[in-house]
């Protein structure tokens, strides 16, 4: 069972018992790349990288070392509209997570040295996304799904970071991370009670601040031709309903339909049927106030298009004659898969701070119920696609 507490100081707590000796920790702030405009692109995310590099009591490396030493592991994400820094370990050693994780959220240094040597790393992760295909395309296909601030990429630009100062830094740090801006969340073999205790005796009561730019929605089609790649990587998108809204649920059933596995209609029909491509998968992306879905392709350049085609032909198929016996089928294998994603403490604590951002951690309980609810007539009437979006990286001949 979930346990959720605002506590007095405005942080919220969340909770899963969870036995097997290890437990997962994370301290969150509601602020991600959804809360930038444009010209500050990035902010979160440079953030994120310095809150590990050392604090008034540690340095980057005692950071690291409290945690690994004593047989844990530490990371950190930024997402749309969250950034959390988390740890795993076993659970005897929870004493030290939740020391480790709040000094940092809490008394950063922002090292001006590190600051700019940190900024150097950030533009070789940009470089790595960008000559990753799959990381590519899917930065690409949200840019061609939403205009404005919303369509710049989580981690920036190169002008953006550039832009971003100490002072800047320090700024927006102070106003976004305070207590009622905060989550902390741990599932594992531990107890609720003390866990609500450290939050209230560490935190004291402090109010933020967060943006949130206009998202506007879009839909377009572009090919992107680049020299050194042999492979064409395509990705087809289409909003969704959002998670508040009628048929959120339906359209995680039906991406599972179209590319959830080996066993779903487009890997069947491109992949077995006809051996146009060797990777085909689907996914679902949301964190409230956004959703769309996507399926991704790698595929020899020559059968972009007809792949499109097949996409569009197939979703037409579903509109027409899903039947009830595949509906359950893939209801069966939603339900089984997340079963076994929250095996992992780790991943029960990653959808618990997904589904608080979304609206309420409490939500997650409901998951099961949610989509054994999916009437076969919603899933056929999402499949009815009158618009989407479609981007394809494709290897340029004539260099």
């Amino acid at each position: 069972m979930v346990q959720r507490k605002i506590l007095k100081n405005g942080m919220t707590v969340l909770f899963k018992k969870k036995r097997g000796g290890v437990v997962s920790v994370a301290f969150a702030v509601r602020n991600g790349g959804r809360n930038e405009v444009a010209k500050e692109k990035g902010i979160s995310h440079f953030i994120e990288h310095m809150l590990y590099k050392g604090t008034p009591k540690r340095n980057s490396m005692q950071i690291s070392a409290e945690i690994e030493k004593n047989g844990g592991e530490l990371n950190g994400f930024t997402s749309e509209r969250m950034t959390a820094f988390w740890c795993k370990m076993p659970s005897r050693h929870i004493k030290v997570a939740l020391d480790v994780l709040s000094d940092m959220v809490k008394n950063p240094l922002f090292d001006e040295n590190e600051l700019n040597k940190e900024r150097k790393v950030i533009f070789e992760e940009m470089k790595l996304y960008h000559d990753t295909p799959s990381r590519y395309t899917a930065e690409k296909i949200k840019s061609l799904m939403y205009r404005g601030d919303f369509s710049v990429p989580i981690i920036g630009t190169e002008s953006s970071m550039n832009s971003i100062s100490r002072k800047k830094l320090t700024e927006f740090f102070k106003k976004v991370y305070a207590s009622e801006n905060m989550i902390l969340c741990v599932v594992g073999d531990t107890d609720f009670r003390k866990v609500c205790s450290f939050a209230e005796n560490n935190f004291i009561k402090k109010s933020g601040k967060v943006a949130k730019p206009k998202i506007i929605l879009s839909n377009s089609k572009q090919i992107e031709r680049r020299n050194g790649i042999d492979q064409a990587n395509l990705v087809f998108a289409h909003h969704i309903p959002l998670p508040n809204k009628k048929g959120y649920y339906s359209a995680q059933v039906l991406n599972m339909i179209m590319a959830g596995g080996m066993s779903s209609r487009l890997f069947s029909e491109i992949r077995e049927k006809r051996n146009l491509a060797y990777s085909i998968r689907g996914e679902t992306d949301s964190e409230g106030e956004y959703a769309y879905s996507l399926i991704a392709v790698g595929t020899p350049p020559e059968n972009v298009q007809k792949i499109e085609r097949l996409i569009v032909e197939e979703f037409k198929k579903v509109s027409e004659k899903l039947s009830e016996k595949e509906l359950s089928e893939v209801k069966e294998q939603i339900i089984g898969n997340y079963l076994i994603y929250q095996e992992d403490s780790f991943n029960v604590l990653a959808n618990l701070l997904m589904e608080e951002i979304k609206g309420n951690a409490l939500n997650a309980e409901k998951f099961i119920d949610n989509i054994k609810k999916v009437k076969l007539s919603e899933v056929k009437k999402l499949a009815k696609i009158k618009k989407y979006s479609f981007f394809a990286l494709v290897p340029d001949k004539h260099k």
